[in-house]
C-alpha cells in the first residue's frame, strides 16, 4: 500500500459570507506501481484528473491538465469569476499541451467544481470530462452532479443495461470523451446555487469502482469534518480492493449568503437521521447531457515524471494504451 498523508485541510472565507472547509488525499492503490491521478484543491477550483496511458503517460496527462488549470489568475487573487467559457480555454490549453508532449498517445480525464459567484449569490460550476464524477450532498439529498463520458453510460441512456449492469460490464471503463486524447474533447457543465451545508464531493473513478453511491453516501453523511470523510473514503476502497488509485476532494459550504444579502448558519443536515483501467474511445460518441450556455492556497498536487511515454500496452495490466 503507498498511503500518502494527505496535507492539512484549510478554511477559505476571501471576504464577508461563504466560507469553504476542504479536505483531500489520493493513494496508489493496492495494484497500481503509479499514482496517475492528479488534483487541485485551491479557492475558488477543485478538480481531480485521472491519467490514461502506457508507462508514466497517464501521469504526464494529469499533471499537466493541473498545472494549467493551476494557471487560471483567479486561483492568485481568489476571485470567484470564472466562468464556463473560460475554463473551456483552459482545457483546450491543456488538451493541446498533452498531445504536443505524448504524441496523442495518452490523455486523462477531468472533473470538479468551481465557485463562483453571480449577482452576489455563489454557484458551483460543475466541470466534466470523463468517467471521473462529482457529487453533492444537499439538504440531505445526495446526487452525482457529472455524467459520465462512457459507454455504459451511453449503454444506459439507451435503456439497452442497467445501472447495476453496467458497474460489471466488460466495457465500463471506456470513455467517449478525454484531454489529450480522442476526437470529442469539450467538458459539460452544470451551474448550481451553493445551499448552506452543502457537501460536495470530486472522485476519480478508482473510488466509486470499489464503492456503491449507498457506501459513498452514508460516509459522506456521517463524517464531520472534510478530511475525515476524505480519510473515511479512501480507506472504504482500499479495503474493498483498491485495484486503481484512489484520489477524493471534499469542500463544506458554510455562511451562504440568502436572497436578502445576508450570511445563514444553519447546519448541514444529517440525513442518517432520516484490475482495471480506464481507456479512451478512439470515436467519440454524441454527448449525453447538453453543456452549459456559454456564459489561497490549499493543495495543488500534480504527478508528471517527465519520461517519454511508449505506445502499444499498459504494463500495470496489459490494456491498450490510447491512441
Amino acid at each position: 500500500m503507498n498511503q500518502q498523508p494527505a496535507s492539512v485541510p484549510t478554511t477559505t472565507q476571501p471576504g464577508p459570507g461563504l466560507s469553504l472547509t476542504c479536505g483531500y488525499g489520493t493513494d496508489r492503490g493496492l495494484r497500481r506501481e503509479l499514482n496517475e491521478d492528479s488534483f487541485i484543491a485551491s479557492d475558488p477550483v477543485f478538480a481531480v484528473a485521472d491519467g490514461m496511458g502506457g508507462h508514466e503517460a497517464g501521469e504526464i496527462a494529469s499533471g499537466m491538465c493541473v498545472r494549467t488549470l493551476a494557471a487560471i489568475p483567479q486561483l492568485s487573487t481568489g476571485d470567484r469569476s470564472v466562468t464556463a467559457a473560460v475554463l473551456q480555454q483552459y482545457l483546450l490549453r491543456a488538451d493541446n499541451s498533452i498531445r504536443e508532449a505524448t504524441g496523442a498517445r495518452a490523455g486523462t480525464t477531468l472533473t470538479g467544481a468551481v465557485v463562483v459567484e453571480q449577482m452576489g449569490m455563489p454557484y458551483w460550476l460543475v466541470m466534466n470530462i470523463g468517467d471521473s464524477r462529482t457529487y453533492r450532498l444537499s439538504q440531505g439529498r445526495f446526487e452525482q452532479i457529472s455524467v459520465d463520458h462512457s459507454e455504459v453510460q451511453e449503454l444506459v441512456d439507451a435503456g439497452e443495461i442497467t445501472p447495476q449492469q453496467a458497474t460489471v460490464h466488460p466495457r465500463r471503463h471506456v470513455v467517449t470523451r478525454a484531454l489529450g486524447t480522442g476526437d470529442e474533447t469539450e467538458a459539460d457543465y452544470w451551474l448550481l446555487p451553493v445551499e448552506e451545508g452543502d457537501r460536495v464531493m470530486v472522485c476519480s473513478d478508482g473510488l466509486t469502482s470499489e464503492l456503491t453511491d449507498e457506501h459513498i453516501h452514508r460516509i459522506l453523511s456521517t463524517a464531520g469534518h472534510p478530511q475525515d470523510a476524505v480519510d473515511a473514503l479512501i480507506q472504504a476502497a482500499l479495503r474493498s480492493g483498491g485495484r486503481d488509485n484512489i484520489t477524493v476532494i471534499v469542500v463544506d459550504a458554510r455562511n451562504v449568503l440568502n436572497d436578502a444579502g445576508a450570511a445563514t448558519t444553519a447546519p448541514r443536515r444529517d440525513p442518517s437521521a432520516e484490475d482495471e483501467d480506464t481507456l479512451p474511445r478512439g470515436q467519440a460518441a454524441q454527448a449525453t447531457t447538453q453543456p452549459l450556455p456559454q456564459q489561497q492556497d490549499n493543495a495543488v498536487q500534480e504527478k508528471a515524471a517527465g519520461h517519454e511515454p511508449a505506445a502499444g500496452q499498459d504494463p500495470d495490466d496489459g490494456t491498450e494504451a490510447p491512441r
